[in-house]
């Protein structure tokens, strides 16, 4: 299985980035991508804010923007899967070329600027959603929107009632001043809104916060103050990174935000920090170059109760989740721990 998963990977190389992606999408809808089967374990199974997880090795959002190909995810060995970003309205994007791999470099650069198909047929498809998976949805704002604090709140309204939690993301660096939501007073206002949405829907689900791996310290003392305030359910940390540090790729000028094994280490230190600041006390999710079962385990001892991987997937496949999944199951083993919650946030100090 792994030689003919990595036969189709070079395959899929010899197609422009994008291309390759929808490929990608089109084999999973079709049923014929790898489908490596569930781990889990006593020691895997874990909570997440109130979500039974059967591993806590999960989808990032941006692989599925349009809630496509959930079937073959939900049987692709994740603990969770995160769709989306969902706006309003559908909207195009930046223009192509808007992705590029960093194969040296085992990263990739976008600007896709929040390209889908809006949340009506997003609703549509997760409406049909195969009820064995734990789904997300990454909320998300229309670039000429006059309020959009709002959209968050209203692509929430919409697509709730299908969802076992939703991610606010004011962190894509690929639509023009999205980041200022960020800023203490604007970051409030808008989760205060998405938490009365979801306050009303039939069926309470958790609300996610997704962050940016290049917020300074103030920053980061902020968001924590805010989350805790606000009473939302964890941290995604994090998104991209504006940063270059230590490209090796010819694509390393290219604007959009950087993904993959150069954000491992910053990523890791923003949460560790804000697992540091809020205490312990608030649920993180950890992305941002994970790679491995071992930066898997790293990020959980940094403060991490579950991880999300996608751009691994470029390089390693689909495989690669049930490799993180079984070698985070040895490692939590090998070190004593009885089950993920035990572990998490035990190596922290190694990261502030």
């Amino acid at each position: 299985m792994k030689a003919v998963e990595q036969l189709g990977l070079a395959l899929l190389r010899r197609f422009d980035p994008e291309t390759a992606h929808g490929l990608a999408l089109k084999a999973l809808q079709a049923g014929v991508a790898p489908s490596p089967g569930l781990v889990t374990s006593d020691r895997l199974r874990c909570t997440l804010a109130g979500l039974s997880l059967p591993n806590p090795v999960g989808l990032a959002a941006g692989f599925d923007k349009n809630a496509e190909a959930l079937l073959g995810l939900s049987r692709a060995g994740f603990g969770f899967v995160e769709v989306g970003a969902a706006t309003p309205r559908p909207q195009q994007g930046n223009p192509r070329p808007r992705l590029f791999r960093l194969t040296e470099d085992r990263a990739a650069i976008n600007r896709f600027g929040f390209n889908n198909q809006g949340m009506e047929a997003i609703a549509t498809r997760l409406a049909r959603r195969p009820r064995d998976m734990v789904l997300g949805l990454n909320l998300g704002a229309n670039k000429d929107s006059t309020d959009r604090a709002a959209d968050f709140a209203t692509v929430l309204a919409h697509c709730g009632a299908h969802l076992d939690f939703a991610t606010v993301n004011v962190s894509s660096p690929n639509t023009e001043k999205l980041r200022d939501l960020q800023g203490k007073d604007a970051l409030a206002a808008l989760l205060g809104g998405v938490i009365d949405t979801r306050d009303g829907l039939a069926r309470r689900i958790p609300v996610f916060l997704k962050i940016a791996p290049d917020l300074d310290d103030a920053g980061l003392r902020d968001v924590a103050e805010v989350a805790l305030a606000t009473g939302i359910d964890g941290i995604i940390a994090t998104n991209t990174t504006l940063a270059r540090d230590g490209l090796q790729s010819l694509h390393a000028g290219e604007k959009g935000g950087l993904s993959g094994q150069p954000l491992f280490d910053r990523a890791t230190r923003v949460l560790a920090r804000l697992s540091e600041l809020t205490g312990g006390t608030l649920p993180l999710i950890g992305v941002g170059g994970v790679g491995s079962a071992e930066q898997a385990y790293q990020k959980i001892r940094a403060g991490a109760s579950a991880v999300q991987l996608y751009t691994a997937l470029v390089f390693g496949g689909l495989g690669l989740v049930r490799e993180i999944a079984e070698g985070l199951d040895a490692a939590l083993a090998r070190d004593g721990f009885a089950t993920v919650a035990e572990a998490v946030g035990t190596g922290r100090k190694d990261w502030t």
